[in-house]
């Protein structure tokens, strides 16, 4: 198990969110449905998912079986973004002609526990652990921010999301 790896695709998680939290803010400034939060967990499943796709290539290219036997790993990771998207689109919710929607965080923490699940298959439990957190303080510890955006933002304050 490389630690150090691990460490490094947790610290590109972690840019990703903060990148995705800098679309994010200013979507929920916007007072459009995909938010901080939701941007923030797109932008890090993405990165994760990628970081997981060195380690298949790494686990199982690397060294080869054989040379007649050749793996490609990379469409589990597919099909688990893929089922995953259908999950997500299930949870979003738009109510009548307004635009109130709901769910959308629900949809990016599911696809960014999928990709944490991908990382505890892979073994990649510092990783694992490292993300959940911060898919935690997104979660859980923005939400104060997106509150006081939304009071400040004029028009009162808006229904919560998902």
């Amino acid at each position: 198990m490389n630690w150090e790896a691990q460490l490094t695709v947790l610290a590109e998680v972690a840019l990703a969110m903060v990148l995705g939290a800098l679309l994010g803010l200013e979507r929920e400034l916007a007072h459009k449905p995909a938010g901080l939060r939701t941007h923030m967990l797109v932008a890090g499943a993405a990165a994760l998912l990628v970081g997981l796709v060195g380690v298949l290539l790494k686990r199982f290219l690397v060294p080869p079986i054989s040379p007649l036997v050749r793996a490609d790993p990379v469409p589990v990771i597919t099909a688990v973004v893929m089922a995953v998207g259908f999950l997500g689109a299930g949870s979003i919710v738009r109510h009548g002609e307004s635009d109130h929607v709901e769910g959308l965080t629900t949809a990016a923490s599911l696809l960014f526990v999928a990709a944490t699940g991908a990382a505890v298959g892979l073994e990649q439990f510092p990783l694992a652990v490292g993300v959940t957190l911060l898919a935690l303080v997104t979660l859980r510890g923005l939400r104060v921010l997106e509150e006081k955006l939304r009071t400040r933002g004029g028009g009162g304050a808006r229904p919560p999301r998902a």
